[in-house]
């Protein structure tokens, strides 16, 4: 793998300025919360319509709210509202087939392949169909309006990170200025193309829960599979400034252990995997650069200079939430539809040990707006941090 210090370099744009990169990683629903943060970042610009991140890289759920973002870069605080409209008026039923005959038609194609799947030809692809999403994100996002944005340089890149299946490797589509080169290290690539609503479908497919998508030449599923240096595509791009929004809690603290007694459920084991596939690959990189910032603060300039390094510490900031979203999950599990209360609570999804599962899927207006507001409140909190990473003044 790769060591992140080789990609650190710093680069400008035409301006002069350095570039501000932002990351929105994955999580299904959780991504509510990144919508809170970017309502507080929008509160504290003197300029709303000014784009503070012209790099923008996403995965999973993440993906989706970059790709507007990078939509409306021309007017980043329309941006910005447009997608709290959406996420506080969100329903399952905009994402997935929440209604009875969706689940039910589900459900009798998992019980056939599992009962005689000898006699099945084609076998159920996932366990929830999310054609809902792909017909919304057709509807509000115009893909058009990214090359505009880059060409009046509102916008200097985006990126969306899927897994492919086939082979592995983690795969960086990216859409920007046409000097930018992609890359390639070890299983993971960067691709220049033209975004589209597919890449997000596949980002955005979560395992066993979404299907996979067919891009190009393999299938591919959330791009948080896999991804062993989420912060790689924003360095990749030229950022030398990141702002990370994370969808959980990136540490837990040690007074933090519940004695498990009873056999953990379906719910509980899956969301437990989830968690790792979103969380822990995005805390090992950022410790990773931040042992990497360390030791090129304690190496003098002049022997910089002496040994030809084209290194420089890359200012990273990271915002993650300051409660355990399961467990907000738990509290609000009722709003969901009843067929899909029926189905996770058949393999223990709705108490508080398995609200992890529910967390990622709980579209709902009383889960998303608890994000939000904790996202915003979060935000707030570290409000001087913010003005310096965005070199906002008083």
């Amino acid at each position: 793998m790769t060591n992140p210090a080789s990609e650190m370099r710093e680069v400008t744009d035409s301006t002069g300025r350095s570039r501000a990169a932002l990351i929105l990683t994955g999580g299904g629903a959780r991504a509510a919360y990144q919508v809170g943060v970017l309502a507080a970042i929008r509160e504290m610009l003197p300029d709303k319509k000014h784009n503070p991140f012209p790099i923008l890289c996403g995965t999973s759920a993440g993906a989706i709210n970059a790709a507007a973002l990078a939509t409306a870069a021309e007017d980043f605080g329309a941006g910005v509202l447009q997608l709290l409209d959406i996420w506080r008026n969100f329903h399952a039923g905009q994402v997935y087939r929440a209604d009875a005959l969706g689940i039910g038609g589900t459900g009798a194609r998992w019980l056939g392949a599992l009962m005689g799947g000898w006699l099945v030809k084609r076998g159920p692809r996932a366990l929830l169909d999310n054609a809902p999403l792909r017909e919304l994100l057709t509807r509000h996002l115009d893909f058009r309006r990214i090359d505009a944005a880059i060409t009046n340089q509102a916008l200097h890149s985006v990126s969306i990170t899927c897994s492919g299946y086939t082979s592995g490797q983690s795969v960086s589509f990216f859409q920007g200025r046409p000097d930018i080169e992609p890359w390639q290290r070890s299983q993971r690539f960067g691709a220049h193309v033209k975004l589209s609503v597919e890449h997000l479908m596949a980002s955005s497919a979560i395992p066993f829960i979404f299907p996979a998508v067919k891009l190009h030449r393999e299938y591919f599923g959330d791009g948080s599979m896999r991804q062993v240096a989420p912060v790689s595509p924003a360095i990749h791009l030229g950022a030398d400034r990141i702002l990370v929004v994370g969808a959980g809690r990136m540490t837990t603290p040690e007074s933090y252990r519940e004695q498990g007694d009873s056999y953990p459920s379906l719910a509980q084991i899956a969301g437990h995997a989830l968690s790792s596939i979103f969380l822990d690959s995005l805390s090992v990189d950022i410790e990773r650069m931040q042992r990497i910032n360390h030791t090129l603060s304690q190496i003098p300039e002049e022997v910089q200079k002496r040994q030809g390094m084209s290194l420089r510490p890359i200012n990273v900031l990271v915002i993650a939430p300051s409660e355990r979203l399961d467990t907000i999950a738990a509290q609000h599990a009722r709003s969901l539809p009843w067929p899909v209360r029926m189905l996770l609570g058949n393999i223990g999804a709705l108490n508080k040990h398995g609200g992890a599962l529910t967390s990622y899927l709980l579209f709902e207006p009383p889960y998303t707006q608890a994000l939000i507001d904790l996202g915003y409140r979060d935000t707030h909190e570290r409000r001087d941090e913010v003005r310096a990473f965005l070199n906002v003044s008083d």
